[in-house]
C-alpha cells in the first residue's frame, strides 16, 4: 500500500518529514489525531519549526492533498511521454495509472472514508481544493493532448477534456469497474470524441 513517494515537496528541509508524517499519522489515527506537537516530536524538531515549515494545520493539510496531487499528475506525464504518437494509449495509460494509484493510495482511502462519518474534519478541505486540484489537472492534461493536434477547435477539445478529467476523478471516488476495464472505455470514448485513429480494442470487455 502507498502512503508516500518521493514526489519533491518544496519548502525547508523538515517540511518533507513533516508532510510524510502528517499523512501517515492521518491514515493510522485520523486526522483528527493530527497537531503540530506530535509532528514535531515524530521528525524530531521543535513545534516552531513545524510552524515555520508549515503554518497552519489547513495549511499542512493542503500540502498533504498537493503532494499527493503531483503524484496523480507525475502518473498522466509519464504515460504520455510512453506514447508520443499515440493519443488514444497515452489517455488509456494514464487513466489506467491514474485509477491503481488511487486504488492503492492511504490517504485517499482515509479521505474518502470522511465522506461516511469516520473522520469529518479532512473533507471540509478537500472540497475546498477541489476546484483548484480539478483546474490544475484539465491545464496540464489540455497542455498534453494539444500536442498531438487532434481534429478539434479549442472550444470543443476543452469539453472533451472536462468530461474525461471529472470522469476519472468520479471513479477514483467512487469506482465502479476495474482500473483496467474502466481504461478501456474512456479511451474508446476518446477515440471517438477526438477523431484519433488507434488499433486499440476493448481489452478487458464489461463484467455486464
Amino acid at each position: 500500500m502507498t502512503i508516500m513517494s518521493e514526489a519533491p515537496v518544496t519548502g525547508g528541509p523538515y517540511r518533507q518529514p513533516i508532510v510524510a508524517s502528517a499523512i501517515e499519522l492521518t491514515v493510522r489515527s485520523g486526522w483528527s489525531s493530527v497537531t503540530m506537537s506530535k509532528l514535531a516530536e515524530i521528525v524530531g524538531v521543535s513545534r516552531q519549526t513545524v510552524y515555520n515549515e508549515l503554518g497552519s494545520k489547513t495549511q499542512l493539510a493542503e500540502a498533504m492533498i498537493s503532494h499527493e496531487l503531483a503524484r496523480f499528475l507525475s502518473v498522466v506525464q509519464e504515460a504520455f511521454e510512453r506514447h508520443p504518437d499515440d493519443l488514444v494509449e497515452a489517455i488509456h495509460d494514464a487513466v489506467r495509472g491514474v485509477l491503481e494509484l488511487a486504488d492503492d493510495n492511504l490517504l485517499l482511502r482515509a479521505i474518502v472514508s470522511a465522506t461516511h462519518g469516520a473522520d469529518t474534519e479532512l473533507l471540509p478541505l478537500l472540497t475546498v481544493r477541489a476546484g483548484s486540484l480539478l483546474s490544475e489537472a484539465t491545464v496540464m492534461l489540455r497542455g498534453r493532448v494539444r500536442a498531438y493536434d487532434p481534429p478539434l477547435d479549442a472550444e470543443h477539445l476543452d469539453v472533451a477534456i472536462d468530461v474525461v478529467v471529472r470522469t476519472v476523478l468520479s471513479h477514483i471516488m467512487q469506482p465502479s469497474d476495474t482500473p483496467a476495464r474502466t481504461a478501456d472505455a474512456l479511451a474508446w470514448m476518446a477515440s471517438r470524441v477526438l477523431g484519433a485513429t488507434t488499433a486499440r480494442s476493448l481489452r478487458h470487455p464489461s463484467r455486464y
